[in-house]
């Protein structure tokens, strides 16, 4: 009888902890309660922070960088988050519980899902790379609906932004997909929220931006098509490559928290790079745009090319969870679904 109590023990936390998910961050305005005059907060919520966790993502450096906090303030707001967020160590028991908040949201093809694990997860940063016309806009464009479905149809039930930095996302494209879900295309026209970038620092802004509308309503996907697009533009030649990968790293940086911070999946499409030292032997030299900085910052990523037809092919390119193997999928008028033979 003895030898079960642990078990026992680990299945009420696990439901204590499921019962929990509502408070996965914890509002900024806490910190009133400890002691921070509200007049400081504003100005952190001003400067686009909203929760605690999404302060202690932050340097104190950068804080003080904020007008109006002086450098004893924000110690003194870095303390009082500390008592609010445990940011130290956790055991991988708790880790594993932690990871329970994960949502994987449909692809709209069962082989792909089963290729991700179950879907596109949320916490983390999925990078989709391949030519033009391999299907990244198209997976964008179903996961925009898909994302909205409940939980029981292997959706994540929340809303979705959308940053363009290539003038392709098309409402009209949405309309069919909603339609195969039996969903209703006006709503969930409306649970997305677009935006169109310019420049790399428009793009930037756009993310700093987004914490207010996430902190107020249940996002769960964060799509930017393309990431590196407009780095590509505003910097050119070698001279100002190490100055556009730093930019890079930070608006990467910058995903991750908004990923993290607020449990949604980002999903961003990838350019290739011709690869001409890639060697006799490849028959197709091709790789991913944005160097080491983008690879180390996805979590996840996808190698996307063309198949025969309407097929498509993806490939786990990297992740620390998943084979490396291959999934076919189709491109329908209806969105991703599984490939006809």
């Amino acid at each position: 009888m003895l030898a079960f109590k642990p078990e026992d023990h680990l299945q009420l936390v696990e439901r204590e902890e499921i019962d929990d998910e509502e408070d996965l961050f914890e509002a900024i305005d806490k910190l009133i309660t400890h002691g921070i005059n509200a007049g400081d907060v504003k100005k952190l919520q001003d400067a686009g922070i909203y929760t605690c966790n999404g302060l202690m993502m932050h340097t104190k450096k950068n804080l003080t960088g904020i007008k109006g906090l002086s450098e004893a303030k924000v110690e003194k707001i870095c303390e009082a988050a500390e008592k609010i967020v445990n940011f130290g160590y956790i055991t991988g028991s708790e880790a594993l519980l932690k990871r329970k908040a994960v949502v994987r949201i449909t692809t709209g093809s069962q082989a792909l899902d089963e290729l991700l694990g179950g879907g596109i997860e949320t916490s983390a940063i999925t990078e989709a790379f391949g030519e033009f016309r391999s299907g990244k806009t198209q997976l964008a464009h179903t996961l925009c609906v898909s994302t909205q479905l409940p939980a029981s149809m292997k959706g994540g039930n929340g809303k979705v932004a959308y940053i363009d930095t290539e003038g392709t996302f098309r409402p009209d494209r949405v309309v069919p997909i909603a339609e195969r879900f039996g969903m209703d295309a006006g709503a969930v026209l409306d649970n997305i929220i677009y935006a169109r970038a310019y420049t790399y620092e428009h793009q930037y802004n756009l993310l700093l931006g987004l914490a207010a509308k996430m902190a107020e309503e249940p996002f769960r996907l964060l799509i930017v098509d393309s990431v590196i697009a407009l780095f590509r533009v505003d910097f050119t030649g070698r001279g100002e490559l190490a100055d556009r990968q730093q930019k890079l790293a930070q608006m990467l940086s910058r995903l991750i928290k908004i990923a993290e911070e607020f449990n949604v999946a980002v999903y961003m499409t990838n350019q290739v790079i011709a690869d001409p030292g890639g060697g006799v032997f490849i028959s197709d030299p091709k790789k991913p745009a944005g160097g080491h900085v983008l690879a180390h910052a996805a979590t996840i990523r996808l190698m996307f090319r063309k198949g025969k037809g309407e097929q498509r092919v993806c490939k786990v390119f990297d992740a620390p969870n998943l084979p490396e193997s291959e999934a076919v999928f189709q491109i329908t008028a209806g969105g991703i679904a599984d490939a006809k033979d």
